[in-house]
Parts: C-alpha cells; structure tokens; sequence
C-alpha cells in the first residue's frame, strides 16, 4: 500500500478567520458539497471540539478524534486518540485522510500535510480560531476557481488547492 497523501480541508477568511465559538462564521452552500464530495469514504481527523461541533458523525467517513480526555465517550465507530502523530498512525489503509480542524490541529498538521483545500471567503470576520498563514516558499497554488456571492451564498469566495513544494 502507497503513503497516505494528507489533505488539510479547511474555509478561511480574508484575515484568517476559521471559526467563533466552535462554530462556523458564515454559510456558503457550495463549500458545504465541496466538503461532503472530497471526504466521502475517507478518515477525516479533528480535533475533540470540532467533533462536538457535529450534532452526530458525518455519514460515509471514518471520524478520528484527537483529544487530551482518556476515556472520551465517543460513539461506537470512532477513532479516538491521544496526538496527531496517534491519528497518522491510525489512517494507514487510506490513501488520502483529509485533516479537518480546528485551529491547533492544522497548525500540527501542516508539516505532515501534502495538499491544502482552502476556500478563501473574500472577507473579514470576527472570529477566535485561526489558520496559520500559508508560507508561499512551501506551498505553490496548484488550482483555484472563483465563485461570486448570489442567493445561496453571501459572500464572494474562492475554492484553492496548493501542494507543498518538495523541499
């Protein structure tokens, strides 16, 4: 079996905003797909609080829960571990698990990371997580599609994939 090819998947705002009390800061229906498309059959790893963001686990993923607790009461089917280096070890038969939050794990994950899904909201929010700034001598933009705010969206964004440059 070939090495995992770690994907970072997060929404971020003009001035790095990722989330405010444990919750998303704006809707954006198309991100929302974009989402459920690229993680469908595969481990997604998170942190404990992301987890409890979810009012249940998201259906067709394997959800990896990183947290400091011992004997988290997680439900039957969950993965839950003690690092992130626990997570990696634990997604070994899939080919891409997808990192999905929150701040502190994709500030972890990015030295273990091979391509970033980011959607840019073309915005600034309040908000109290953050993504780290992406360091353009590591990561070159491989792709990016812009989408312009209408009924379902509010906010004019972009969908960029980078990959990270081998050093």
């Amino acid at each position: 079996m070939k090495k995992p090819i770690f994907t970072i998947i997060v929404a971020v705002s003009e001035n790095q905003v990722i989330g405010k009390d444990n919750d998303l800061v704006w809707y954006l229906k198309r991100d929302l797909s974009r989402f459920k498309n690229l993680t469908s059959g595969h481990h997604i790893i998170m942190g404990r609080k992301t987890f409890e963001s979810f009012q249940k686990p998201l259906p067709n993923r394997i959800h990896v829960v990183i947290t400091r607790q011992k004997n988290y009461p997680a439900p039957p089917g969950v993965i839950v571990v003690n690092s992130l280096e626990e997570a990696i070890e634990s997604v070994v038969d899939d080919d891409q698990p997808f990192i999905i939050g929150g701040g502190e794990i994709y500030d972890q994950a990015l030295k273990y990371a091979s391509v970033i899904e980011l959607t840019l909201v073309h915005s600034t929010f309040v908000g109290d997580t953050f993504f780290p700034k992406i360091d353009h001598e590591k990561w070159i933009e491989v792709n990016r599609e812009e989408i312009f705010k209408d009924e379902n969206h509010a906010y004019d964004f972009s969908f960029i994939t980078y990959k990270k440059i081998n050093l």
